[in-house]
């Protein structure tokens, strides 16, 4: 075999290149841009085209609602929600009206005007009602210069709040479920006892006292409202008596020498604090007598009746239902 040789160049000519040829042919579509629409053709945009085509007038809401973005330009829609707006303006003016039948709204917001420095005090003033003065309430002076209407409680201390009572309301409870807790005594049902209990106490009380008013012929614009404040001081004074008996019973509940003589003090002060405060309430001045013989007779015999009836309730009544909220 002869050996090629590498230094000489290569031939003028060289062989003819031949390609595969494909067995299977197969045939590639040819894809093809759809043509752009005619409303960016026509602004000159460069947007997608294939983004479909909002119709002109239908706005932001159309693109993003579709078929439903109309529905807020419709005229049936507005007078609509116009009906709907103007049934709920008379629904809420009907249940105002309803309700006010039976709780003076505006009145009951005077008992919630407090403060700090307000409920501060006024839990010193029941627990330690033995050197206050005067206990008599203040008055605004009206656009005649004559007495009006009683300052809130935030201005005076001797005015009734309904803020004390029912936050001490709810401590009771609270409280009371607690203890029974930690002694080991907690049922599920005990909560709803305890409130079902304090509140029907209340509720007899208070209708205790308005047939009381009734048969002693007192009459006053925010007697019932009066009342109810007035009732619910007795729930801080049993407080302390749980509380205080607790820490010093070892948890014995109230019972024991320490436990009386808690109750004796918060029973005594609870009811001096109300003998006082109710006073303008079962015992109104009677400024509008224009005879002086029979009728002076009769107001000294009716105050009389109002003095024993307020002498009874703020130390027997007090006494008979403090001693059945502050049992274990």
């Amino acid at each position: 075999m002869q050996r090629p040789s590498y230094g000489q160049p290569p031939p003028p000519t060289s062989p003819p290149l031949h390609h595969p040829v494909p067995q299977h042919v197969s045939t590639v579509p040819q894809l093809r841009s759809p043509p752009p629409p005619a409303l960016q053709s026509q602004q000159g945009g460069y947007g997608n085209p294939y983004q479909p085509q909002v119709p002109q007038g239908s706005g932001a809401t159309g693109s993003a609602f579709g078929a439903y973005g109309n529905l807020m330009n419709d005229q049936t829609a507005q007078m609509g929600f116009q009906v709907g707006q103007t049934a709920l303006k008379h629904g809420q003016e009907y249940m105002e009206q309803n309700f006010n039948r039976y709780v003076n709204v505006s009145a009951l917001k005077h008992y919630f005007n407090v403060s700090n420095g307000y409920v501060v005090n006024k839990l010193f003033l029941v627990l330690f009602p033995w050197r206050h003065k005067p206990w008599s309430r203040k008055q605004a002076i009206g656009p005649n210069g004559q007495e009006g209407w009683f300052l809130p409680p935030r201005e005076d201390l001797n005015s009734p709040d309904m803020y004390i009572p029912v936050m001490a309301f709810v401590t009771y409870i609270l409280l009371s479920t607690l203890l029974a807790g930690l002694r080991g005594a907690f049922q599920p049902e005990l909560l709803g006892y305890t409130a079902t209990t304090a509140f029907a106490i209340v509720f007899f009380e208070i209708m205790g006292l308005k047939l009381g008013c009734y048969l002693l012929s007192i009459s006053n614009e925010s007697q019932l409202l009066d009342l109810v404040a007035y009732s619910g001081y007795k729930f801080v004074g049993i407080i302390v008596v749980l509380v205080v008996s607790e820490i010093m019973n070892g948890g014995e509940g109230t019972g024991g020498w320490a436990g009386w003589t808690i109750f004796g003090y918060t029973f005594l002060a609870n009811a001096f604090f109300l003998l006082r405060s109710l006073k303008y309430v079962l015992l109104p001045e009677n400024s509008t007598d224009n005879s002086r013989g029979a009728m002076h007779t009769v107001a000294r015999s009716q105050k009389n009746r109002r003095t024993q009836f307020l002498f009874l309730y703020s130390y027997v009544v007090q006494f008979i239902f403090m001693w059945a909220l502050s049992r274990p």
